[in-house]
Parts: structure tokens; C-alpha cells; sequence
């Protein structure tokens, strides 16, 4: 009998029950134990969700308080000395701290007496969900010292559960980790493998006391393309686990095996997951290569996106699999369903077709338990019942008038490559913007959104349920415009922005005002930490109906005379960062999505705004996984983005944001783009990222982690404004923070600005 198991499921809760308890804990408002009784509640409705919707092995290991990788460098003792407990035993309070940093002996209850800088945070994979960086140092010890894999297996056996516990494997932690300190250079990270061994031996002994039979071991950089060295340890890591106890399932996910498909399939573990939602072309080739007594997981059930999985297709291979594996055969999501949002059933407000389309982490449960029942029952009444109704749904999806717009396909069909060249080089449109623009010397401005405050959400929430007027809705907004001009002024910033108030979300702002995305309400997946997005959906051709920024921009420039940013989201990241159509490529979406930005850049600028800053935060994490790839996706990326940009005149300044990613492998691409400014996130990884950064315009390195409570000194930011000034002349540099202000409060931002626009000053006398 095949078997259907799941690789992971949502922690945050259909309501983000987590993301709440989260916030309060850190706020004082709930205790530990309070916290706590959150998450074994959270656990046990998601166990009993996956099992009723039929799932037979189910996953643990899978929530974690902040971060999952995080959750691992806890259990293996990888705590950087500065956080080290006093005690040796880290508790919550370390944990919270290594990810949000420590401001004096105010946060994690005063266990710390100083500041303190968080772990950086970065892209995991190629997803949209950002995982916190081991720190590693060349004499790192491991040692087994955090006990919540252990007690979930307890709680999931107590509620009579099968369960599959999940570990990030040995290469994968290791691959994501970095080597900290002074002696670092020359060592090579691999070295920490054989010492990082034992602590899973440790691990899959007290699993197996605890009446374990398997364990999921991600290795998800099998999917990459890696180093010959790393490949050969695969091999000897997994030939000294083979002693240990358990039977052991690696997953791999988020791309094809490809020539790593030998080496995955003849591991010595007892199974192993592929993903054929990304890489359908894996398969049958696996069948050829994996040895016989070993179990096949097949991921067709897509645990990325929110479209149901065609069960005819998927059962065309699952039928052809059946036949050659029988009872070695199991089901699966592509991946964990983390980056999936909770349950369907309960946006009653989507339009009925259009809902009849999709499936969330619950319903992709119950479709990997059909598939399964499928295989092992053809002729079971709710089989057939269901196979039918996929049939509808897919067939209806295809016919469906909402998708093709003639007039959208026919636009984009006329552009040239003329639409997509700014009318002078940089050199020349730098001359007119400065004389234009009349900035001092490393101009200070943030990135765009200010504190998203109570009274703005209670204000939005009133408005979207009919409450409040869209007049006093609007004059509620103006009064925050106002507020965050005021505050700009004082602080005495260069370029100001409006601050975003209206705005609930940098995608879903400007999705909800083109047509082809629809909108959930309770579609929330999880970014990092407490942060939460809801990402529209894509589901047809995409164009402007009408101006999106332009009247609340206008408004601010009224109320100052310095130069106003308009502020735009990027057509990849708009793409990237919603869940895309399936039915056409990326690069149909992405162009379509310039053009409709291009038309906003353009409204922009007749309105007299001078800087327009495009963010592409998503441009890196768009990057396919294998390097063979690249430049395809490169190339339409921007050209979407000079698509929507070149427009304008010579005058109008051009920027652009991009989040925490290794920009260096894509630096010529980027330079493609000819933004006239780029912003980047430097702080956390103290401007290593300038080291062979060589963009030929210019750059806005962030001074300060806006992702932490903590309010950085003058003196911080003055140390890296001079290293960025030793990477990048003087006069090409902005001084910003990382990267938008909207999680923070009122009086950190003040607090930290104060602090920014002190440094720029220092730094401007120094090098007058």
C-alpha cells in the first residue's frame, strides 16, 4: 500500500495565533508559560488537522518559535559567544534573542546587559521565507542542548500520533551557516562536519527510545550545484549515520536532483523525497537508479503554490510508479507546507469559480490522501467522486474568460527593445539630476514605509468594513502623511517619503488596484519571526485600470519643499512575492506587470515628483536555483525592470531597494538594470557585501538592521559609512537604513534616525 505523509505544515496558525502570542511575549503582556501553552496548542490542532484530512505520517519538528534553522543551532549548541547564558542552557530569552538582537537590558527580560546584534537573516532557497545564519567559528564545538524536538514526540505520541520527526541534515546546516571571527579566513566550513556528526547519532538514539521508526532528513542542496567536496561528504556522512538507529527518509525539494540524482539515490538511508512540481523531468529516471529496497516519495502536490493539483496528472505517474515500487511508494507535498497559507474553507468571500481553483496547506493534505487512496483503492466511490471533480475544475480553469485579456496580450506584443532604454547614459543623467534634485554629499533618506501604527490599521479595517467613509478614511491618512513629513523635517532628511500609511503591504497594495490578482483574507504565510504576508494571486492577464500612488504622493510633495520619493513595488517582486500563474511562464507575468508600473512611473512624474523608487527586494531570490539557469531569468528580469522604468526623462531620478541576498554573483545583471541609485541591506553582514560589490552608479548601503528593536548608536553607523566609503566614492554614496520602517515603532525610528542623519553629518566634515 502506498502511503501519504507530509513534509511539514504551517506553524503560524489560521489566524496567526503564533505571530500574536510572539508579539505579546516580546512585549511583557505574556509569560513564558503562556507562550508555550500557544505553540503545544498550535501543534496539536495541526497533527489532528493533517491526520483527518488523511495524512498517515505526520511531521514534528516542523514548528519552531522563530525559525527552524535557528531551532537547530539551539539543539547543536551553535550559540554565538555573545549570547552565551550564563547558565550554559539556553532557554527562549536566548532564542529571541539571537534572532532580534538585544537593545541594553531592556529585552529578552534583562538577562543581557548591552546591546547586542542579531544573526542575519537571509533568503532560504529560492522562497520568500527568510531563515536566520549559523555562526559558526573554526574551533565550534556541537553539543546536544535544546530539548524541543524531543518533547514534541512525546506530545504527538500522547495524542496517539504516527509521527515522522524532521531535522535539517548535516550538509544542508553546514551549507547555510558562516564562518565568524578573525581566524576564519582560509578555514573551510566542511572541516565542522565530523564534529558535527555525533550530535546526530545523539539525536536519532533518543528519537528511537522514544519509539521513532522514521526520520526526515532535509537535504535540500542536493538540488544545487555544488562542489565536488561537498559531494564526496555526502558520502561519508551518510555511510557513518547508516550505524546509527532509524530508518531515514532524506528529502530533497525546491528543484531537481540532475546530476546529483546518482549520489541521492544511493545514499545508504531507507528513503528518499523528490520534488516533481518543480522538476517533473526526475522522473522516471529515479526509478533506474534507486536501489531496491528503497522507499520513493513523490512530491506532486505543490506545496508553493495555492492551484490545485490536477489529480488525472498526477495519477498518470503515480499509477506508472505504483507499478514498479508497490508498497515502497509514497505521497507527498512538493515540500513543506510552510509556504503555504492554512485552509480555504474559510475565504467565503472569494468568488465561487475562482475559488474553486485553489487549494491551501489543508485541502493539499487531503489531495496527496486521495492520490494515495487512489493508487491503493481505483474504484473507491470517493475516488472516483473526486477524480471527477478535478476534471471539472481543471477543464473550467482552461475555458475561463476571466484569464485572457486580448487587449493586455496585444500591447505586449508591440513593445521594442526602444521601450526599454533610458533616453541618455547614466553619466549624463546623473549631470542633470543633481542640478535638479540639489543634495548634499551622501544625501540621507529611508526606504519608504514608516510605523504602521494601531490607529493606521484600526483606520484600514474600518474603511474595508464599511465603518468609516472613504472621506474621513483618507483625511485619517493625511493626517499620517502629515505626521511623517513633520517628523522628517525636524529630523532634517534629504529625500522624504510619504511614509505609506495607506498601504497594508508592498505587493498586495498595488495588487489590489490591477486586474488579474484576486485577494485572500486569510491567506497568510510566514516571512520570518512574527512577520506575516498574505500574497495575492495571480490568475490572469494584468493591467493598470487606473493611477494607484499618485494622489497620495502628490499630497505629501504639497506639504514640503524637499524632494519626495514616489514609491513603487518592482514587477518581479511583485510577481516573486505573489503566487504566480501556472499556466504561463514568469516572464509573460513579469513584462505585463512593467507595463502596468511603467504607466504609474510615468503619472509620477507628471506630477512633479523627481525621485521614483522602484523596489525590486525579490530581484536575488527570483534567481533559479541551479547557476545553467540564470541568465534566462536574468535577462527578462531586467528588461522588466528597465521596462517599467525607462519611460521618463533624464531629470527624474530612478532608485531601486533589494532585501538581504548575495548580490555579488549577479552584480553585472543589476548594473543592467541602470537604476540611477540602488539601496541594499549591509548592516547585519557588517558591509561584507561591498567587499566585491562593483555597481557603477549609486548605492545606498543600509547603515542600521531595521529587522531588530534595538536603536544603534551614531557611532556604529559612522564605522560602516567609512567602510562603504573605502568601497565606493564618496560622491556615489546615500546613507539609508537596511530597509523599510513599517515593523518598528514611533520612537525607535525617531530614535535611529536621529542617530543616521548624526553619522552622515560626521562623516561629510571628515571627508570635506
Amino acid at each position: 500500500m502506498a502511503l501519504a505523509h507530509s513534509l511539514g505544515f504551517p506553524r503560524i496558525g489560521r489566524d496567526r495565533e503564533l505571530k500574536k502570542a510572539q508579539e505579546a511575549f516580546w512585549k511583557g503582556e505574556l509569560d513564558e508559560a503562556g507562550l508555550r501553552a500557544v505553540g503545544r496548542e498550535l501543534r496539536a490542532r495541526h497533527w489532528q488537522v493533517q491526520k483527518e484530512a488523511g495524512i498517515e505520517l505526520l511531521p514534528v519538528g516542523d514548528f519552531a518559535w522563530y525559525d527552524q534553522v535557528l531551532a537547530h543551532s539551539l539543539s547543536f549548541g551553535v550559540i554565538p559567544e555573545r549570547f552565551r547564558p550564563a547558565s550554559g542552557k539556553p532557554g527562549l530569552d536566548t532564542l529571541f534573542a539571537m534572532a532580534r538582537g538585544v537593545s541594553g537590558d531592556a529585552c529578552c527580560r534583562g538577562t543581557h546587559a548591552q546591546p547586542l546584534h542579531a544573526l542575519e537573516l537571509t533568503k532560504w532557497f529560492d522562497t520568500n521565507y527568510h531563515y536566520l545564519v549559523p555562526e559558526f567559528s573554526v574551533d565550534q564545538q556541537f553539543a546536544l542542548s535544546w530539548e524541543q524536538l524531543f518533547e514534541e514526540v512525546d506530545e504527538a505520541h500522547a495524542l496517539g500520533h504516527a509521527v515522522k520527526p524532521v531535522v535539517i541534515g548535516p550538509l544542508t546546516y553546514l551549507w547555510l551557516g558562516k564562518l565568524k571571527g578573525s581566524d576564519a579566513q582560509g578555514f573551510d566550513k566542511l572541516e565542522l562536519l565530523e564534529r558535527l556528526l555525533p550530535l546526530y547519532g545523539q539525536i536519532f538514539q533518543r528519537l528511537a527510545g522514544q519509539g521513532v521508526e522514521w526520520v526526515q532528513i532535509d537535504e535540500p542542496i542536493l538540488v544545487l550545484d555544488l562542489p565536488q567536496d561537498w559531494k564526496n561528504a555526502f558520502e561519508r556522512a551518510y555511510n557513518i549515520l547508516q550505524r546509527e538507529p532509524l530508518k531515514k527518509l532524506i528529502a530533497t525539494y525546491f528543484g531537481g536532483l540532475e546530476e546529483n540524482l546518482g549520489l541521492a539515490a544511493n545514499l545508504p538511508v531507507d528513503g528518499l523525497h523528490i520534488d516533481l512540481v518543480r522538476a517533473p523531468q526526475q522522473y522516471p529516471t529515479i526509478l533506474d537508479r534507486l536501489p531496491a529496497y528503497k522507499v520513493l516519495s513523490l512530491g506532486l502536490v505543490d506545496g508553493r503554490n495555492v492551484w490545485r493539483c490536477d489529480l488525472e496528472s498526477a495519477l498518470t505517474v503515480l499509477r506508472h510508479a505504483h507499478e514498479r515500487l508497490g508498497e515502497r511508494l509514497w505521497l507527498a507535498p512538493s515540500c513543506s507546507l510552510l509556504h503555504s497559507p492554512v485552509d480555504l474553507a474559510r475565504e467565503e468571500q472569494l468568488d465561487a469559480e475562482l475559488k474553486s481553483w485553489l487549494a491551501f496547506a489543508t485541502q493539499k493534505c487531503a489531495e496527496v490522501a486521495v492520490l494515495t487512496r487512489a493508487v491503493n483503492q481505483p474504484e473507491a466511490p470517493e475516488v472516483l467522486a473526486a477524480l471527477a471533480e478535478s476534471r471539472a475544475v481543471q477543464a473550467s480553469r482552461a475555458a475561463s474568460p476571466l484569464i485572457h485579456k486580448p487587449a493586455v496580450q496585444a500591447r505586449l506584443a508591440a513593445v521594442s527593445a526602444a521601450d526599454s532604454q533610458r533616453a541618455s547614459p547614466f553619466a549624463v543623467r546623473i549631470g542633470k539630476q543633481r542640478a535638479v534634485l540639489d543634495l548634499p554629499p551622501l544625501p540621507t533618506t529611508t526606504i519608504g514605509s514608516f510605523p504602521q501604527t494601531s490607529a493606521i490599521r484600526l483606520a484600514r479595517q474600518a474603511f474595508k468594513q464599511g465603518k468609516l467613509s472613504l472621506g474621513d478614511y483618507t483625511e485619517a491618512m493625511h493626517g499620517e502623511i502629515r505626521h511623517a513629513v513633520q517628523i522628517q523635517e525636524r529630523l532634517g532628511l534629504d529625500v522624504l517619503v510619504h511614509g505609506e500609511a495607506e498601504r497594508n503591504d508592498m505587493v498586495e497594495y498595488f495588487a489590489e488596484q490591477l486586474d488579474g490578482y484576486l485577494f485572500t483574507r486569510f491567506g497568510w504565510v510566514q516571512s520570518y519571526g512574527s512577520r506575516c504576508v498574505k500574497p495575492a494571486v495571480i490568475y490572469g492577464d494584468l493591467s493598470r485600470p487606473r493611477a494607484m500612488t499618485v494622489d497620495w504622493i502628490g499630497y505629501a510633495q504639497r506639504l514640503t519643499d524637499k524632494v519626495m520619493k514616489g514609491m513603487l513595488t518592482g514587477p518581479v517582486t511583485m510577481l516573486t512575492w505573489s503566487f504566480p500563474r501556472e499556466d504561463v511562464g514568469r516572464e509573460v507575468q513579469a513584462r505585463q506587470l512593467a507595463l502596468a508600473i511603467r504607466d504609474e512611473v510615468l503619472d509620477l512624474e507628471a506630477a512633479g515628483i523627481r525621485i521614483v523608487q522602484i523596489d525590486e527586494a525579490a530581484f536575488r531570490e527570483g534567481l533559479p536555483l541551479r547557476q545553467a539557469d540564470w541568465q534566462g531569468y536574468l535577462d527578462w528580469a531586467t528588461e522588466a525592470f528597465r521596462l517599467c522604468a525607462s519611460g521618463v526623462r533624464d531629470e527624474t531620478q530612478i532608485h531601486t531597494h533589494m532585501c538581504y541576498s548575495e548580490f555579488n554573483d549577479v552584480i553585472e545583471s543589476i548594473a543592467a538594470m541602470d537604476a540611477d541609485v540602488i539601496t541594499i541591506e549591509t548592516s547585519r553582514s557588517d558591509m561584507e557585501l561591498l567587499e566585491a560589490f562593483e555597481y557603477p552608479n549609486e548605492i545606498g548601503p543600509g547603515v542600521y538592521d531595521i529587522h531588530s528593536p534595538r536603536v544603534p548608536d551614531t557611532r556604529e553607523m559612522v564605522k560602516l559609512l567609512r567602510k562603504a566609503a573605502r568601497r565606493i566614492p564618496a560622491e556615489r554614496l546615500w546613507v539609508n537604513p537596511d530597509c523599510g520602517l513599517k515593523t518598528r515603532g514611533w520612537a525607535e525610528t525617531e530614535a535611529a534616525l536621529v542617530n543616521m542623519v548624526a553619522a552622515a553629518r560626521q562623516l561629510r566634515k571628515e571627508l570635506a
